[in-house]
């Protein structure tokens, strides 16, 4: 038994870190860009149901709304909130998506993990941390060969 063990978890051991990587890029990507997408109209891209809409964005009317009263920050206007929280949303998990400044692109989201449990969801801890320990795992690892980084980091190394 003790054999049988220790030979699925060197099999285990054997998934690749890119594999991981590009995954939960994916997945991190998804959730945020899918959350900017409730808050702004013109801008519509949906890669799993086929959608691809593209206008100008701009801020959806229930937007500022909701930042003036559930999303209601300390020290920034319900606007100024509205309109990074858009911005956020969209650049952020583009550019982990891409693998692209993958590792501050990361610590931008958790920061606004971080914001959104303390501020404005705190009881919403179980899904939060979930987020975070991807975003940390993004951070501590980078995003895997499967990335503009990767590209990169090869190109200056050699």
């Amino acid at each position: 038994m003790n054999a049988l063990v220790l030979r699925v978890i060197a099999l285990l051991e054997k998934i690749p870190h890119s594999l991981i990587a590009f995954i939960a890029r994916f997945s991190i990507a998804a959730v945020f860009w899918k959350s900017g997408q409730t808050k702004v109209e013109g801008l519509a891209v949906d890669l799993i149901d086929g959608t691809f809409e593209l206008g100008w964005p701009r801020l959806a009317d229930s937007t500022i709304p909701l930042f003036q009263s559930e999303y209601n920050l300390p020290l920034l206007s319900p606007e100024i909130a509205a309109h990074l929280a858009a911005f956020a949303e969209h650049v952020f998990p583009l550019l982990i998506l891409l693998g692209f400044a993958t590792r501050f692109s990361a610590l931008a989201l958790l920061g606004m993990t971080l914001t959104i449990q303390l501020f404005v969801y705190p009881d919403a801890y179980p899904t939060h941390g979930t987020w975070a320990a991807v975003l940390l795992y993004l951070m501590a690892t980078g995003p895997g060969r499967l990335s503009i980084d990767h590209l990169i980091a090869r190109r200056f190394q050699g």
